[in-house]
């Protein structure tokens, strides 16, 4: 069964770009525009990987990550922060916040699925 990837981004290009990218590759994708509906999106169908942005409308990344991490069923999911934060101190913020990885925008398409590939299991490639 193919990988399932959560996609909780507001900007529109780079939700296409990542869509475009993982549904090339055999990934299965679901999107959300902001925080709240994408941890709605996450509980009620928990995905193998959740791709983060952290400048988000009305709930940041942040707070998302934090979120995400209270619901017992989604403790194992990895959540990567993809967002254009890349000042000092900000990857450390992510993972403070409940992230696993960190991928800074604007995303590289040549090394993008070797990145989140990292966050898959050999043997299943979940």
């Amino acid at each position: 069964m193919n990988p399932r990837v959560l996609i909780i981004e507001d900007n529109e290009q780079n939700l296409y770009l990542l869509t475009f990218l993982l549904t090339m590759n055999g990934y299965l994708v679901e999107s959300a525009g902001e925080g709240t509906s994408g941890i709605e999106k996450a509980k009620a169908h928990v995905p193998d990987l959740i791709l983060l942005d952290i400048q988000l409308p009305i709930m940041d990344g942040y707070a998302v990550a934090r979120a995400l991490r209270e619901q017992p069923t989604l403790l194992a999911v990895p959540i990567v922060a993809v967002t254009s934060y890349a000042m000092p101190g900000d990857k450390e913020k992510a993972l403070e916040s409940g992230c696993t990885g960190y991928i800074e925008k604007p995303i590289n398409p040549e090394t993008f699925l070797a990145e989140i590939g990292v966050y898959f299991s050999p043997e299943t490639g979940k």
